[in-house]
């Protein structure tokens, strides 16, 4: 018998969006505003990475808590 797991919950868009300001000061939303001035950021690739683990981070808190 196979035992199966619930699929992993996508993280809150809230969430997401502090992380994303926290790290990307233009940032104000995640939505799509179809426009290049306001949807298309210059980053530094250390910003990315910063953000990707705290991400990564808070999923894993997320799961372990499951």
């Amino acid at each position: 018998m196979t035992t199966r797991t619930a699929p992993a919950k996508a993280p809150s868009d809230a969430l997401l969006l502090e992380i994303a300001t926290r790290h990307f000061h233009s940032i104000e939303t995640l939505e799509t505003r179809n426009s290049d001035r306001l949807d298309f950021h210059d980053v530094a690739v250390w910003a990315i990475r910063a953000a990707l683990e705290e991400a990564y981070a808070a999923g894993l808190a997320a799961a372990c808590k499951r």
